[in-house]
């Protein structure tokens, strides 16, 4: 089983696809962004359903349990989001609009997100943060980063985002 979602091997294709017809299936993408918490998307059929046909293309799922958890995570969030853009996720957060002098995500919420300790509440974080982005995200690379959130994955994101200049730095 590959450990990256990529848009051209079997897991992301299939996890693009099952995003995309969210378009479509608007009862799903309702139960989904109801869902208030990682164990509430493991119990929805829409995440079950999506689950099965990972598993069925090599999906371990008794290879390590968190895996299944941060899955769950992925799906719950990609509810929420309603354009892929691709692009490094925490490139964007720091993205300001046009005419605007803050950030999409401010360095105090970003920082926040940094020091999530586990993928609970990452997707609690990620839940509020995806409006403020509106909901416009690189859908693999959210799905890599919360399937392989760890240090290696907040310290790229510290280098990704444009960090406010002080006047006294």
């Amino acid at each position: 089983m590959p450990d990256r979602f990529s848009r051209d091997n079997a897991f992301g294709k299939t996890l693009l696809d099952w995003w995309q017809q969210l378009d479509d299936d608007r009862a799903s993408r309702a139960t989904l962004r109801r869902a208030p918490t990682v164990t509430a998307v493991t119990l929805s059929a829409p995440y079950q359903r999506l689950f099965r046909r990972l598993r069925a293309i090599g999906w371990n799922a008794d290879d390590v349990a968190w895996r299944n958890d941060r899955l769950a995570a992925i799906v719950g969030l990609l509810a929420h989001v309603s354009e892929d853009r691709q692009g490094e996720l925490a490139k964007a957060m720091s993205h300001k609009t046009t005419g605007e002098d803050r950030p999409m995500v401010s360095e105090l919420r970003f920082t926040r997100l940094l020091e999530s300790p586990d993928g609970d509440s990452l997707f609690v974080g990620l839940r509020r943060v995806l409006p403020l982005m509106s909901n416009s995200v690189d859908v693999v690379a959210l799905a890599n980063d919360i399937l392989h959130w760890g240090d290696k994955v907040k310290k790229g994101w510290a280098y990704s985002y444009d960090w406010p200049a002080h006047s006294n730095d």
